[in-house]
């Protein structure tokens, strides 16, 4: 027996039928909107069989998870560029490498994930909140409501400054415990609980959020160029990965990785102003300056280039960590999501 299909240009081509064919896939681009337009299908359906509470708790569950995944990976590569930061030293790939080695040789290997135990206290909850907050912003602002395309990239850049705002705020003390722990000797701090009593004796209560202004700064375009990236190269790359699970995690590493360089471009000064800050206090030293004594302090010892040391090993650092961050998240989520409907 044969019989004839028409290519995507319409010819008619000859087959042999050993079977009864019951589907033929076409890689045309009606035949992928049409692809897109069932998994849009889908994903609403999903969406809407849950109540809100099931998606906040879905989504605070997988931001937890994807935050401390990804900054567990990390960990040596932030360390480093933490002590770089706040040190004159100039940073160079080789000075960071001999930094590494030093630490393993005088402290041995869990040396290097030092400080990340106040890392994961602070990026469990923040990354919880701050992928909830992204959602539920966006819910809020209606960014994927239909008739509104003309500004939904505006209402998505917003949705995203709004939920690092949201994180940042709730969570700060712990990026600043997490910031001292990092570049103090084994013997000054022994553990979170010793950060915080030694913080409050030494400054008192306000002093918990020194750094605070540069960080809200830093994180409005941080955040709001990272969800923003993402949330579009994935709305982009999902007619081509509706069908291919494989494709579709690789799409999420990918469009993490991008959004995690275009957010680290925008926001890497403030990080070097916010670093300084949260570590002035160190060594006795109890003389604080403000955002603007601080930027000038640190324009006077080398200039413009200041503000861009470690960059290269967050040009590095960074795509990974919110690759995996936001590849992981996108996981776990539609994993739990999946199971309660």
């Amino acid at each position: 027996m044969s019989g004839h299909v028409e290519n995507s240009l319409g010819t008619a081509i000859q087959l042999p039928i050993m079977a009864p064919i019951t589907k033929v896939h076409s890689l045309s681009p009606t035949s992928l909107k049409n692809d897109d337009n069932k998994a849009d299908a889908s994903a609403t359906y999903q969406e809407a069989s849950i109540t809100n509470s099931q998606r906040v708790f879905t989504s605070l569950a997988a931001g937890a998870i994807a935050g401390g995944v990804a900054k567990t990976a990390i960990a040596p590569l932030d360390r480093t560029k933490i002590k770089f930061q706040i040190s004159k030293q100039p940073f160079t790939a080789r000075a960071a490498i001999d930094s590494l080695i030093n630490d393993y040789k005088r402290d041995g290997l869990v040396s290097l994930w030092r400080g990340n135990s106040a890392t994961m206290v602070r990026i469990i909850p923040y990354a919880a909140i701050q992928f909830t907050a992204f959602e539920q912003w966006k819910r809020i602002l209606k960014v994927e409501e239909p008739g509104r395309e003309h500004d939904h990239k505006t209402r998505r850049f917003l949705a995203g400054a709004l939920a690092g705002t949201t994180s940042q705020s709730m969570t700060y003390p712990l990026d600043l415990a997490r910031a001292q722990m990092a570049v103090s000797q084994k013997d000054e701090i022994k553990n979170l609980r010793h950060v915080f009593i030694r913080i409050y004796e030494k400054e008192g209560i306000a002093s918990f959020y020194r750094g605070f202004t540069p960080t809200i700064l830093g994180v409005i375009p941080y955040a709001g160029v990272s969800f923003f990236f993402y949330d579009t190269l994935k709305n982009t790359f999902s007619v081509y990965t509706v069908h291919n699970p494989g494709l579709s995690a690789m799409s999420g590493l990918v469009s993490g990785a991008v959004a995690g360089m275009m957010g680290q471009a925008t926001s890497y000064p403030l990080d070097i102003v916010r670093r300084r800050m949260q570590t002035s206090t160190l060594n006795n030293n109890l003389n604080t300056l403000g955002v603007l004594q601080m930027t000038k302090k640190i324009y006077a010892e080398d200039g413009i280039r200041s503000f861009y040391k470690g960059l290269s090993m967050n040009w590095v650092k960074g795509p990974i960590a919110v690759g995996i961050s936001f590849a992981t998240y996108d996981l776990v989520k539609d994993t739990l999501r999946k199971i309660l409907c």
